[in-house]
């Protein structure tokens, strides 16, 4: 490693050169300023100096952009490598390197390509042969090895020693190029590898906002534990209530409760746990029920605590804890921007020419302009920023309207939409004011409406008939008449507000989109089968009979049905915070990529092949004697798809496991087919995906709706702009602006710059 990091050949500010009288380049700092009331200046900022300075503001822009990090190397070939690192093009390589390694786990041994995944019908997969899938690793830890290595260089020794991601980084590709080597050892026949399970975290390190999460989960664990700790003496408490009253009995008509759900400590803790989830309700209280009323009230106290007062409580603190850490995490998100704007101040104030106040300093205007044609940044903000600096008077910039310039970067982006077509004749004018109007749109949600119901009815009339007594007529003339309408209906209001101004609306999008395809399916149709008669049946002539044609075009009319979601003032605002959700969604998608991937993995590791099919079974105790299955197995639902035979089928069966619905099944099953062990491992995944992530995701709904509500309340119309909220946005207006005291103390603090003041 490199010595002394934190001395740069080329500082942010450099001292003058050196010669009699001065220190040498590098040490430009305090003592440079020999009187406090002189002014602290740099004699000569051309040349290579110059460009190293504008490239230093450059990069100090783009960090408080992207909310990155100001604390790297700022020498003129560190920052040639860290905007080379930070380029589309490279950013998309490790992005792709990330998605091609995820990916193996679908065609590497076992692989998931079949048709299905049930074992009882699943052909013969296609496994690749040995050395394949590990070269391809082999070049993902190649990529990785340069990213951490690009990562280390350009922070220094001393922030790589403080950087645990890194460090954690390092740890985890030693470990994955171990063993694959140990694979390639054995010829690719060993059953354990360990790098598919530590495979998630390049995924993971590769996110700010996924580090974040992670970050504000752990902070929840102390507060959740109490609450857990509480679900458990309430689950351990009502287990030993529950096997105290249905303990065996000499009546074996009356010991049912007994054999199928207490049998013994951990079928009677399995039972409740299932039923905290509501999963095996009314199931597990018949049997007691059934002889005495009175046993009704153990289960439902017991739920009625568990369910609705423990759980509930438990996602109050999951959501709590989240947006207190989470505003935390933005707020540091805001300092980073002002510093990395306050830094790029800083740097090109050692460019004015001639000596300047330390208490007035500036930065000239078209200096920022040449900056600014060389910041990457979105089009919009970046001429709304060149426009505010041309006009600046004097051409002079000082440090509160420098920043003041970039807080264009805060606000809400909007969408203007482009103005309607001026006509010059009457009759065009009384022709867009008409269909032009909301009027008009509130009649076609009507018409909609109306093709709706029509279709509703003759499916109605419809159920119960065969295939070859079924008229498609009144269908296809009925279709055929509304999609007119709709052809019509787009062609209106393109006229009345102008091509441009209606693709502007997402809403006209999807119902021009939907139109043009119904009417494609409609001429071909008509091409194929003619226009609807009396007796139109459904043959098979081509692709897809007359009868499939028909439902199709069915399923787009009741699908393009969503248009009236904009008209409704509540339903937007449902519907567009489901939109913002998806959009500030991928760091939570990211952690559920991540467990589930783990998880996957090492159910393939522990249950591989443990399932097996019904004639070569003999351990199972489905039958008695007989061919009969108990109802409600494994076996009798035939759940054979639901295996860790191969990744696809590990992941589905682990999101059927997080929804929770029968999960008691897979419980059941697996402890039978391998260990009672596993139903730790099922009950670490539900813990985890159900209790967890499932609150993450439900106090992320919740932020982002009261967010959308309170803007909705203060906001008479949303028609002519469109707001777009971010994680950042939507706590902007409780965040508190960092002090110029805090600024200038980080920037002393930087490892690789040196402030003269």
């Amino acid at each position: 490693m490199e010595e002394k990091a934190g001395t740069e050949k080329e500082p942010l500010l450099p001292g003058r050169t050196a010669g009699r009288g001065h220190p040498p380049r590098g040490t430009f700092g305090a003592s440079d300023c020999h009187d406090p009331a002189a002014f602290c200046t740099v004699q000569d900022a051309a040349g290579a100096d110059h460009d190293l300075y504008i490239n230093q503001a450059v990069v100090f822009i783009e960090d408080a952009i992207q909310y990155r990090s100001i604390n790297h190397r700022v020498d003129s070939k560190s920052l040639w490598l860290y905007r080379w690192y930070y380029s589309k093009i490279c950013q998309w390589v490790l992005s792709l390197t990330i998605t091609l390694i995820l990916a193996l786990a679908f065609i590497e041994t076992p692989s998931s390509l079949t048709i299905t995944s049930d074992i009882r019908y699943r052909g013969t997969a296609w496994e690749p042969s040995c050395g394949l899938t590990e070269s391809i690793e082999l070049i993902c830890f190649l990529v990785f090895i340069a990213d951490v290595s690009v990562k280390s260089y350009l922070i220094g020794w001393e922030e790589f020693r403080k950087t645990k991601w890194l460090l954690a980084y390092i740890l985890i590709l030693v470990v994955s190029l171990i063993d694959w080597t140990v694979s390639l050892s054995f010829y690719c026949t060993e059953t354990v590898r360990i790098r598919r399970i530590l495979r998630p975290f390049f995924l993971l390190q590769n996110s700010s906002m996924m580090k974040k999460t992670l970050k504000c989960v752990n902070s929840t664990l102390p507060e959740m534990a109490s609450v857990v700790l509480l679900l458990a003496v309430h689950l351990c408490l009502f287990t030993m209530f529950g096997m105290l009253l249905f303990a065996r009995s000499k009546d074996k008509q009356q010991d049912k409760e007994w054999v199928g759900y207490f049998h013994n400590l951990p079928d009677s803790l399995t039972s409740l746990l299932v039923l905290l989830t509501t999963a095996n309700n009314p199931d597990v209280m018949i049997p007691a029920y059934s002889k005495n009323r009175a046993y009704s009230i153990f289960f439902i106290l017991f739920t009625v605590l568990g369910n609705l007062f423990l759980m509930n409580l438990l996602t109050a603190i999951i959501y709590n804890q989240f947006r207190g850490y989470l505003l935390k995490s933005v707020q540091s998100s805001l300092l980073r921007r002002r510093l990395g704007i306050r830094a790029a101040f800083e740097v090109l104030c050692s460019l004015k020419q001639g000596p300047v106040s330390t208490n007035e300093l500036c930065v000239n205007a078209n200096t920022l302009l040449q900056v600014l044609q060389k910041v990457e940044m979105d089009s919009c903000c970046k001429q709304a920023i060149l426009r505010t600096v041309r006009s600046c008077p004097h051409g002079i910039l000082s440090a509160a309207l420098f920043q003041k310039l970039f807080d264009e970067l805060d606000k809400d982006p909007v969408k203007q939409h482009p103005p309607k077509p001026e006509y010059q004749s009457p009759f065009l004018q009384k022709v867009q004011f008409a269909f032009g109007h909301h009027y008009f749109g509130y009649l076609g949600n009507i018409v909609a409406l109306a093709n709706i119901v029509s279709i509703c009815v003759i499916l109605v009339m419809d159920a119960d008939k065969q295939l070859s007594e079924r008229d498609d007529y009144f269908l296809g003339a009925i279709n055929c008449f509304f999609i007119l309408y709709y052809l019509l209906e787009m062609l209106l209001k393109i006229l009345a507000m102008g091509f441009k101004r209606y693709l502007s609306y997402p809403s006209n999008r999807f119902d021009g989109l939907l139109t043009l395809i119904l009417l494609v399916l409609e001429i071909s149709t008509f091409a194929v089968y003619g226009f609807p008669h009396p007796g139109w049946r459904p043959e098979m002539m081509g692709l897809l009979s007359l009868w499939d044609m028909v439902r199709l075009v069915n399923m787009l009319i009741v699908f393009r049905f969503l248009r009236i979601i904009p008209n409704m003032k509540f339903m937007a605002l449902v519907a567009s915070t489901l939109l913002d959700l998806v959009k500030n969604l991928r760091a939570f998608a990211g952690l559920l990529v991540v467990v589930f991937y783990a998880f996957a993995m090492t159910g393939i590791v522990l249950f591989k092949g443990a399932v097996v099919p019904m004639g070569n079974m003999s351990v199972v105790s489905a039958t008695s004697g007989n061919s009969t299955l108990k109802c409600g197995t494994y076996e009798q639902l035939e759940y054979w798809p639901n295996n860790f035979d191969d990744f696809a089928a590990a992941v589905v069966t682990l999101w059927d496991v997080m929804v929770v619905n029968n999960w008691q099944v897979f419980l059941d099953a697996f402890s039978r087919y391998s260990s009672p062990w596993s139903k730790v491992y099922f009950v670490a995944w539900w813990l985890i995906s159900s209790v967890i992530w499932v609150n993450l995701f439900v106090a992320l709904l919740l932020e982002n709706f009261i967010h959308k509500w309170d803007r909705h309340s203060h906001r008479q119309s949303l028609s002519e702009i469109e707001y777009q909220t971010t994680v950042e946005l939507m706590f902007r207006d409780v965040l508190e602006e960092p002090t110029e005291e805090e600024l200038m103390e980080k920037l002393h603090q930087h490892p690789h710059l040196q402030l003269c003041r």
